[in-house]
């Protein structure tokens, strides 16, 4: 673990991103997709939406997945054990890039088949205290066919912007500075499950 905390601070601070395979053992993933399943057949997902506040509003033509919140103070066994996880990674990005993140918050996220998201950035106006995004994939597998990658948008320095995607997964860790990089969902052929997530510089 100590090397792969070293990787993500690492690669954070020069390069704002890093992907991780392999970040849980299979075990655990594959708990927290069950788990997933359970609380998704009991009906507690909800239509995820976009702002905050008086502003929060279902729009299905920039989002269409289906998220489950955590609450800090009512986490599972499970959902407790990969909290801890993330919170060594906001530790060892502390230690090394200095970016004063103190919580974290984060969803089940659930795209159902044809859903996407579309571009954005995680840090705005209303959310200003986002610092650090943290994905983890649950999918059992995965493959090219099946599409649902997260792209992500490098601006160049001649003005062009590089574009990297990034297969959901299971048991891979995106990392990223929620204020640097526009990403989007591309539209998924299959049920695309993550955690999903933010470290943030307030309590």
């Amino acid at each position: 673990m100590e090397e792969i905390l070293d990787r993500i601070s690492a690669e954070i601070y020069s390069n704002s991103y890093v992907v991780i395979d392999g970040f849980i053992e299979e075990e655990f993933r594959v708990a927290l997709l069950e788990e997933q399943t359970r609380l998704l057949n009991e009906g507690k997902f909800r239509q995820a939406a976009v702002g905050t506040g008086d502003k929060k509003q279902i729009r299905t033509e920039i989002r269409n997945d289906q998220v489950l919140w955590m609450e800090a103070d009512q986490l599972t066994p499970l959902q407790a054990a990969y909290w801890d996880k993330v919170d060594q990674v906001r530790k060892a990005i502390n230690q090394r890039c200095f970016l004063g993140l103190k919580s974290f918050e984060g969803h089940f996220a659930r795209y159902p088949i044809g859903s996407f998201y579309i571009r954005h950035l995680d840090q705005f106006n209303q959310v200003p205290h986002r610092v650090v995004t943290v994905i983890l994939y649950l999918n059992d597998s995965w493959s090219q066919e099946d599409e649902g990658a997260l792209r992500m948008y490098f601006p160049q320095e001649d003005g062009s912007e590089r574009v990297e995607d990034v297969l959901p997964v299971g048991g891979r860790l995106v990392v990223f500075l929620s204020g640097e990089i526009p990403h989007e969902v591309l539209p998924t052929k299959k049920e695309r499950i993550s955690i999903t997530g933010w470290l943030k510089d307030i309590d």
